[in-house]
Formats: C-alpha cells, structure tokens, sequence
C-alpha cells in the first residue's frame, strides 16, 4: 500500500515537472521588472510582437529545481483598465493566457500609489506574487516596510527585492515553484458601490479569467473590451447585463470614476498602517540631488552637454572612430588582413573576376569586412556601452522629463527620448523602438526625424572623428543638425492633425551602473547590430562589384556628378552616397576613405557630412519604415528626405561660400 502510494506521489510530482509553469510579470514601467525577468531567464530569450499588435513582448524560459517555466515580461501597465496599447496587451496576456503566477513588481519608495494596482490583481482572483523592488533605494532614504505585515494584510506572498544588486532573485525563485493560488484578502468598498457591484455581478453567469466582482467594476467604468466579452460569453442575458450596467454608469456618471479611485486609496492607506514607517527627518541622498540637478532646465542642460561631451565627442568619437579604428583599420586590416588576403586569394583562384569580388576595390574582404570590423564595430561597441551606462545609471527618464516641454512642440513627449537616443546607436532599431509611443501621429513624426536628422553611431562616430580635424566645421553641422529637427518637426506637427498625448514617466533611482548589466546590454545589442549589418556589408559588396564589372556603377557615379557639382562637391563624393543607400554607415566609411586621401576641403567635408547625414534612410531602415508605418508613409519619407537633403547641402554651400566662413 506504501509503495503504491509512493509510486502514486513520484507521478504526480512528474506530472506537475514537466508542464510549463507559466508566469507573467506585471507593473509601472522602470520599477526593475526587465531586470528581474533577465535574472530568472539569463540567455533563452526570445522578443516577438504580440498577435495583432506593435508591441514587443520578450518571453524567456527557466528550470527552477527541476520545474521548467515560461516568464513573460509584459509591457509596463498602471491598472487592469487599460488606456495605452502596451496595457491592452499586458491586460490581454493576464486574460488569454492564464498564467500559473502573476509576479508584480512595485517600487519601495511609491508603494502606496502603486499598491492599488495589487489590489485590482488581487480582486480579479489572480494567482498574485508582490515584489516589493528597489529596496535598497527605500533603505537608504531611512523608509523602513514590515514586508511580513503586509503579505498578511493582504493575503498574499510578499518579498522584499532590490533586484538590480540580485538581493532576493532567489526567494522569488523558490516562491514561483512553491506558490498557493488558494490564499488571498477580500477588501470591501462602501455599502453602495459594493450594492452597484453585486447588482452587476450576480447576473454575470459565462466562464470568465477574472472574478465577477472586477468585470463588474470594468463594466462600470466603460471598458469596451471587457463589454464585448460579456457580450460573447453570456448569450441571451447580455441585453439584460448591458442595461443593469447603462443605468448603473448613468445614475452615477458624474462621481463614479473619483468614487472608485478615493476608496482604492482608503484601502491602501489603511493597509499601509503600521506597515511603513518614515523618517522624521527624511534624508537627501547624494542620487535624489544628482536626480533633481538633471531635470531642471538650468543645470540639466549643462549636465546634458557635459554627457554629450564626454560621451558623444570624446569616447565614441575619439576613442571607438580615433582610437580603435586606427588600431583596427589601418594597423590590422590595412597592415595585415587585406595584404594577406590579397596574396591568398591570387594564389588559389584562378580567375580575375572572382579575384576582384573577394579582394578587389569593391571586394567582400578589403571593403565589405574592413568596414564591418574594422570601421564600424569599434564606433557601435563604444555607443552601445556608453548608451547602457546611463540605461543602468536611471539617466534617460530624467533626460525624458528635461526635454519634454521641447518634445511637446515638435508633436513629441518625453517619450520619444528613448527611440531618439536609441537612433544615435542604429536607426532601423530606434525606427521599430517608435511603437512604443502612445499615438500613430507621434510615431509617424518620431519615424520621420530618426529618418531625416539623426546619424547612427558609425555615421556619427565617422562624421565626428573628421570633422574635428577641421575647426568649426563640428559646430556649422551640429548646428545644422538641430535647426532642422527642430524646424521639419515643428512643422510637421502643425500639418499633422491629432494632439499632442499627455506624459508620465516612472523615474526609477539613479545609481552606479552595475558592470555586469552594462556587458550584458552591450552584448546582446552588439550581437543584434552585428548579425544584421555583417550579411548587408557582403551584400553590398557584392552588389558594388557588379555595378562595377557592368558599368552601372560608373553610370551611376556620372548621373550623380552635376548633383555634386551643384553641392560644391567633387565626383568622388557620388560614391559616398551610393555606398549610403546600402547602409548610412557604410556611406560615412566611403567619406572617411575619401577624406584620409586629402579629396576635401573644410568646406566641402562639412556639406558632404550634413547632406550625407540628411540623405535617404538605408535600405534596412526603409524596410523597418515600411514594416511598421506602411509603404505610403515609408516612401513619402524617403522621396521628402531625399529632396531636403540636397536642397540643404545646396543651401549650406551657398551659405558658407557668402560668409567663408570655413575658408
């Protein structure tokens, strides 16, 4: 009897193992959900748009003494009603695919604004984790929380985490296996809303994820989504639903919504009695002043240029496209690769033709591979590493709530930061990082500027290594730069119908950037990059030498010579734009070659790198363009870049011959 029952335990044991626990993780953008859902999945990671949507959803997988399990990082969400298409489709992943466990993760130094969201989870009858992250920031602002008093306010399993710092990634660990569905609080509102919702709930008779007490509530508070799915679910009854709910929200249109807010916050307040404690004097902590200092207008600016400076200008520009390239361009390729290659490849084949593909002045080795590696990689391994140290110090929401106001007048909020900055690193990410902004007219005028005035980092690096070579050549096409992004996106913005949206950002803490982070970011953005751009390089290559043995390529470089002679330009200068067509990067590399054989001036260098900067998107960021705006709004913005790029290079010219400028 023992042994059968033994044998009766192991199978369930290995039942239970080899199904897929599943687990979602919720809450406010940057309260460390990405972080903690790295520490559970380390590398097996995969990032897919969610069915029907442009929202990235990044999914992960996990073994947790032996129990295998799905993570899913939804998109940041401030309530179950959702407003923003990333709440729509973190709302849809807790509702279609019923996770096993809901970890959400809320911030130690906001808990009571963020625990009424715990509440709607818990109130819905969720399988509910509470992740009380960032406590070490709490800590050091002299905020003490009884994390055991409040898992039994609310009934649920609460930790303590500052998961940045790995402190307690491993009782979450334990908790995901070990964690009973069964135990929650009930929490009660006032005498009429509890009346208005048992009204509305107890003629709610389908099959539903979420408990009837919070349709009802949705309901009442006019969400469509869920109105169309008791519409479906209950049949016959759903007319007689549907009018118990327009009565309701009608006999209480006017106070319902501040109704229900005011007595979650009760309820909040009165959990949060004795479970946590300030200081009577609260301390500023050297992060809060740091902080403060980079979102006001008169020192964020400053600390801005100071960052740009060193980051931008002098380890990117001088050291990954000085630096690094040198070492990487000139000694290695130049000095060893391409002569060892051209040596090889004459002796084993045979054949001219093939010579000059593989080692000629098109050919995949002494072009396509000496740009990748030795031009390109070192420029966006410098970006991508300084853009991760000031992803991991809490810099960019800060940098969000300084730029805003301006934002604001080009149709942008705050929000757009992100994909802006991002587009300094490569455009055809930052282009498909746009769709996390809450508008289509947004996207549209954030797509349009990443297309028309922001370099990737090779161009950036490239552009900025040469013109620092030549005084005040920087500053004539930095200046350039900003007046047009500032001038294309104020207009558009007035042309474009639509206003602009409100904006809200979560600021997590400042804090040292923990090494660790900052080489897996760069790692694994430098692998994307890498993947990417390596076959497109070969790919050029290979289309340059067939452009060359056909003569195409010498057509084209003689119907682009009035076109350059126009922008004051010499001939040579045509390949530079044609290589830019392929990749902007690889157009810059084309100008850096030309430059280091002394064909330019400081004039012409400066309308080569602001036109070459303007010019028609790549061909990887078009077809990002046209994956995610559509071929008419991909191709009106390329044929408007196109022709505002030479029409400014044609006007700067005229500009800097008048004046001399740069004589």
């Amino acid at each position: 009897m023992d042994e059968a029952a033994s044998r009766s335990h192991q199978a369930v044991n290995h039942s239970a193992n080899s199904r897929v626990r599943k687990v979602a993780l919720v809450g406010n953008p940057n309260v460390g959900k990405s972080v903690l859902f790295n520490a559970l999945t380390g590398a097996y990671v995969t990032v897919s748009n969610y069915p029907g949507t442009s929202v990235e959803v990044s999914r992960g997988s996990a073994t947790i003494d032996g129990v295998k399990c799905e993570i899913i990082d939804t998109p940041g969400m401030y309530a179950i009603l959702p407003i923003t298409e990333e709440e729509r489709v973190a709302r849809e992943i807790l509702l279609n695919e019923s996770p096993d466990l809901i970890i959400h993760v809320i911030d130690a130094r906001n808990l009571e604004r963020m625990l009424t969201m715990t509440l709607q989870l818990i109130e819905a009858g969720l399988p509910v984790l509470l992740v009380v992250n960032i406590m070490d920031e709490a800590e050091r602002m002299g905020i003490g929380i009884d994390i055991g008093l409040l898992s039994e306010k609310l009934g649920i399993p609460v930790i303590g985490a500052a998961t940045a710092k790995k402190r307690g990634v491993v009782e979450i660990r334990r908790a995901i296996i070990s964690h009973d569905s069964k135990r929650h609080a009930v929490f009660g509102y006032s005498r009429r809303l509890e009346k208005d919702i048992d009204e509305i709930a107890s003629a709610l008779n389908g099959e539903y994820h979420l408990s009837t007490k919070s349709l009802a509530l949705l309901l009442l508070q006019g969400d469509d989504e869920v109105a169309a799915l008791v519409n479906a679910s209950e049949g016959a009854q759903a007319v007689s639903v549907a009018e118990k709910v327009k009565a309701k929200r009608f006999e209480r249109r006017e106070s319902f919504h501040m109704d229900l807010s005011m007595e979650r916050k009760g309820i909040v307040h009165g959990l949060l009695d004795g479970v946590i404690t300030f200081p009577d004097k609260r301390r500023v902590t050297m992060a809060e002043r740091l902080s403060t200092l980079c979102v006001r207008p008169l020192t964020g600016v400053p600390i801005l240029l100071v960052v740009l400076y060193f980051g931008l200008y002098k380890f990117v520009g001088g050291f990954g496209a000085g630096t690094l390239v040198d070492l990487l361009e000139k000694k290695l390729f130049e000095g060893f690769i391409s002569p060892w290659a051209i040596t090889a490849v004459k002796a084993i084949v045979p054949w001219e033709i093939i010579q000059e593909l593989i080692v000629g002045e098109y050919g995949i080795i002494t072009l396509g591979l000496r740009y990748a590696v030795g031009i390109i990689l070192p420029i966006v391994a410098t970006f991508f590493l300084f853009f991760s140290i000031l992803e991991d110090s809490g810099y960019f929401p800060r940098l969000a709530l300084l730029v805003d106001r301006i934002f604001k007048k080009i149709g942008l909020t705050g929000r757009a930061v992100i994909p802006m900055v991002l587009g300094f690193g490569c455009d055809t990410m930052a282009t498909m990082v746009t769709r996390t902004l809450e508008t289509v007219r947004e996207r549209i005028i954030a797509t349009l500027l990443l297309a028309l005035a922001i370099p990737c980092s090779a161009q950036l690096g490239v552009i900025l290594a040469l013109l620092s070579k030549a005084p005040g050549a920087l500053l004539v096409w930095s200046v350039c730069l900003l007046l047009i992004f500032l001038v294309v996106g104020f207009l558009t913005a007035r042309l474009m119908p639509g206003e602009t949206p409100m904006f809200y950002m979560e600021l997590p803490p400042m804090r040292l950037p923990q090494f660790s982070n900052i080489l897996t970011k760069t790692y694994t953005r430098m692998q994307w990059y890498f993947m990417e751009i390596l076959p497109l390089f070969i790919l050029a290559s290979v289309l340059l030498w067939l452009g060359k043995i056909t003569h195409f390529f010498e057509t084209a470089v003689d119907a682009m010579s009035p076109l350059m002679a126009a922008l004051g330009l010499p001939r040579e200068v045509a390949v530079a734009f044609i290589f830019g067509f392929f990749r902007r990067d690889y157009g810059a590399a084309g100008l850096y070659d030309l430059q280091t054989k002394g064909g330019l001036d400081a004039r012409q260098l400066t309308v080569a790198a602001v036109t070459l900067t303007l010019f028609i998107p790549c061909v990887a960021q078009f077809l990002i363009m046209k994956k995610e705006r559509g071929w008419k709004v991909a191709t009106t913005i390329g044929l408007f870049v196109s022709g505002f790029a030479f029409g400014s290079g044609w006007m700067l010219n005229k500009f800097l011959l008048v004046t001399g400028i740069l004589s």
